[in-house]
C-alpha cells in the first residue's frame, strides 16, 4: 500500500515539552519504520522545560490559588486543578494592559492607532518572553516582568528600536523630504579619512565601533541559533544589541552634533543598527510600533 503524500517536506519538528519526551520517542521509532530511508532523523522533538505561571499572574487570571501555592515561585498548569490558560487569554490581558499604557503615554493618537500599538506591544511582550529562556529552563510567565520597558523585555528592545527611527523621522524634517538623511550626512564637507580616524582615536570612538561591531554579528546570531536549535541565543543578542543603542543614544548628541564628520559616522552607524535590531526582532515575529 503506497504512504500517503503530506507534502514536500523530509523533517518533522515537533515542539513539545520535555514531559512528552517518552511519547515522542515512539514516535520517532514509528517514522523509522514507516519511512526507513529517513530514518530516526525525520522526526526531531524540539524539547522545553514547562510554561508555568507566577501567583501573580494566575491571580490576574483570574485563578483561584492555593495558600500553598500563593508561596510557590510557579504554579504548575494542570487540567485536574482547573489551573490553566489559552494563548488567547494571554494576548487579550496583555493588550488590556499594553492599552492602558498607551492611552497614557499617547492620548493623541486615534483609538485604532492606540489598539494597535497596544496590540504589537503584547505581542512582543509574550514572545519575548517565551524565547529568552533556554530550553532546559522553567518559564514562570509573569505580566508586570513581560510588559516591563526596563530589563529583558519585548517591549524594552521595541522600544530602543522607535527610539532609534524617531532619530530619522527628525532627520527627515532637517534635510527636507524625499532626501536620504544617512546619504545626506555622508556627503557633508569635510568628510575625509584624516578627519574619520579622529573620531575613532577617543573613548567614544570606541564605543560607537563596538556598537557597529554587535550589530554587524545579526547573521553569526542567527546561524549560532539555528544550529543549537536555541532561540534563547537571538533573544539574548536582540536584547544586548537594543541595551548597546541605548546607551549610544544617550552618550552621543546625533542630530546636534557640531562636528560634521562625527555626525555622519553617528548617523551611519545608527542606521545600521536600527535595521539590525529591527531584522532580529522580526525574526522573533515581532514588529516595532510608530510609538510607544
Amino acid at each position: 500500500m503506497p504512504r500517503p503524500n503530506f507534502g514536500g517536506g523530509a523533517t518533522v519538528y515537533n515542539v513539545i515539552d520535555s514531559r512528552q519526551s517518552y511519547p515522542q520517542e515512539i514516535v520517532k521509532k514509528g517514522v523509522a519504520a514507516i519511512v526507513p530511508e529517513f530514518g530516526e532523523q525525520a522526526s526531531v522533538h524540539l524539547s522545553y522545560e514547562m510554561v508555568a505561571l507566577s501567583p501573580s499572574a494566575c491571580e490576574e487570571l483570574g485563578l483561584e490559588l492555593s495558600a500553598e501555592d500563593r508561596k510557590r515561585p510557579y504554579v504548575e498548569m494542570s487540567g485536574r486543578k482547573g489551573l490553566g490558560v489559552k494563548a488567547d487569554d494571554l494576548i487579550s490581558r496583555l493588550e488590556a494592559d499594553a492599552l492602558s499604557e498607551v492611552k497614557t503615554r499617547h492620548s493623541d493618537l486615534s483609538e485604532p492607532e492606540q489598539s494597535e500599538t497596544a496590540h504589537a506591544i503584547a505581542v512582543g511582550a509574550l514572545r519575548y518572553f517565551l524565547l529568552k529562556f533556554t530550553r532546559n529552563s522553567v518559564i514562570a510567565f509573569d505580566f508586570k516582568e513581560a510588559l516591563s520597558f526596563e530589563g529583558e523585555t519585548g517591549p524594552y528592545c521595541q522600544y530602543a528600536a522607535v527610539r532609534a527611527n524617531s532619530i530619522f523621522r527628525k532627520l527627515e524634517v532637517n534635510t527636507g523630504s524625499g532626501n536620504d538623511p544617512v546619504a545626506v550626512a555622508s556627503q557633508m564637507p569635510g568628510s575625509n579619512k584624516e578627519a574619520l580616524a579622529r573620531i575613532f582615536e577617543d573613548e567614544s570612538g570606541n564605543e560607537i565601533w563596538s556598537l557597529l561591531m554587535l550589530a554587524a554579528r545579526l547573521d553569526d546570531s542567527n546561524a549560532q541559533a539555528a544550529t543549537s536549535a536555541e532561540p534563547a541565543v537571538l533573544a539574548k543578542y536582540t536584547f544586548n544589541l537594543a541595551k548597546a543603542f541605548n546607551l549610544f543614544y544617550h552618550r552621543h548628541r546625533i542630530i546636534a552634533e557640531e562636528n560634521e564628520v562625527k555626525r555622519a559616522v553617528l548617523i551611519a552607524v545608527a542606521d545600521y543598527t536600527r535595521r539590525q535590531l529591527t531584522a532580529a526582532l522580526a525574526t522573533l515575529g515581532i514588529s516595532v510600533p510608530e510609538q510607544m
